[in-house]
């Protein structure tokens, strides 16, 4: 190997380092960004592109009725559901209805 060759492949390798290296705090500074932290003032109101476009916001907290749990007139069901449990469960089983 000539030594101009290897003199050029550890600046080679450390200036691909320097270049990954950015590229993941960039990455992790959009995560970073992403989360709306307390008493941002700058956080209150905005919406991300994504979100104007589906005209959807942020659902945490909250409740998610699914179709299926519905009758016909558009209320909750009554009716006893059917559960599976698969095996390795550790949670004591339960009944409807029950206290505990």
């Amino acid at each position: 190997m000539s030594p101009a060759l290897s003199q050029l492949i550890p600046l080679l390798y450390g200036a691909c380092f320097v270049v990954l290296l950015y590229q993941a705090f960039k990455v992790m500074g959009q995560g970073f960004k992403a989360i709306p932290r307390p008493g941002d003032p700058s956080a209150i109101g905005t919406r991300t592109a994504s979100q104007q476009q589906s005209g959807g916001s942020d659902r945490t907290g909250r409740l998610t009725i699914h179709p299926e749990l519905l009758d016909a007139d558009g209320e909750i069901t009554q009716d006893d559901l059917l559960t599976v449990r698969f095996s390795g469960d550790n949670e004591q089983p339960t009944m409807p209805r029950d206290p505990a």
